[in-house]
């Protein structure tokens, strides 16, 4: 049964870490650590009995979990709402 640990980014809002144990973080690159800040606890995670993540492949999840030792979810790209007006007025970006 695979549990995987869930960790929330004290710095980066909806970006989330996912290690196979509970508080080891030895696979994670040092300058991922800078970024992600402190790790908050969120909840174990029984990967078996979940059908589907929220934002992430359950799939990719659970094999970037064996063959890196960890898996980053980094938020949707903000959509610019402005720009997507422009297009759908048919005015170009460069105006």
């Amino acid at each position: 049964m695979m549990i995987c640990a869930v960790y929330k980014s004290s710095r980066k809002a909806d970006t989330y870490l996912f290690l196979p144990k509970r508080d080891d973080f030895s696979k994670v690159p040092a300058p991922l650590m800078e970024v992600f800040g402190t790790p908050i606890f969120v909840m174990l995670l029984p990967m078996t009995k979940v059908k589907q993540l929220g934002q992430s492949d359950l799939e990719k999840v659970k094999a970037e979990l064996t063959e890196k030792g960890f898996y980053l979810q980094l938020p949707p790209p903000t959509e610019d709402l402005l720009k997507t007006h422009r297009r759908e007025l048919g005015l170009d970006d460069e105006s």
